[in-house]
């Protein structure tokens, strides 16, 4: 089963974006929009995962999260892949944390010890909104795109890490969530 760990938006979160998505082209013929209720923070993929090594992904990503606290994390910007200039894949931007930094590294280092390979790129949170199909014609979404650039969209509170099926499917890949691991919370300890 096709799998990855991620970490959900807010519906505040997802509104924007979908008015972002919206502003720049919704029915653009040149770019695969991702589904709003599928948009997430992508901490680690997983790819096909046999199914008996679940178990043991989800006990790795609960003994993580019961070691780290509740964060926030600021959504700003938006981007390309590689750049504005030769668009792959359309972002919105995540500010840097170190708390974000330091959960990504465990999941790696967890992940790593069930025998999945380690990222061979540094880690840099985004959300991925849209993958371009065409480049003719794409030149209005990108100039849209552009200008919410330095745009500040609101912040989550990290909670919960999740652990999320992925079928492939015609019209693009379909998420269940398979399990979810809160992190501990500050004022619960008092």
């Amino acid at each position: 089963m096709r799998c990855f760990i991620a970490i959900d938006m807010s519906g505040n979160i997802k509104n924007a974006i979908a008015g972002v998505i919206e502003k720049c082209g919704l029915n653009s013929k040149g770019v695969r929009w991702v589904a709003v209720e599928n948009i997430h923070l992508t901490l680690k993929f997983l790819g096909d995962v046999k199914e008996d090594l679940i178990p043991e992904i989800q006990k790795g990503l609960a003994l993580i999260c019961m070691r780290r606290d509740v964060f926030n994390i600021n959504i700003r910007g938006a981007g390309a892949f590689p750049n504005f200039k030769y668009p792959n894949v359309l972002w919105m931007g995540i500010d840097e944390s170190e708390e974000l930094k330091r959960l990504y590294e465990d999941i790696e280092e967890s992940m790593f010890e069930l025998g999945f390979e380690k990222e061979d790129r540094k880690f840099s949170p985004h959300l991925t909104i849209g993958r371009v199909k065409e480049r003719k014609g794409i030149e209005p979404v990108i100039k849209g795109l552009y200008t919410f650039k330095d745009t500040f969209f609101g912040s989550i509170e990290v909670n919960e890490v999740l652990l999320i099926r992925s079928v492939l499917k015609p019209t693009g890949a379909e998420y269940s969530k398979i399990a979810g691991f809160k992190l501990k919370n500050k004022q619960e300890e008092t």
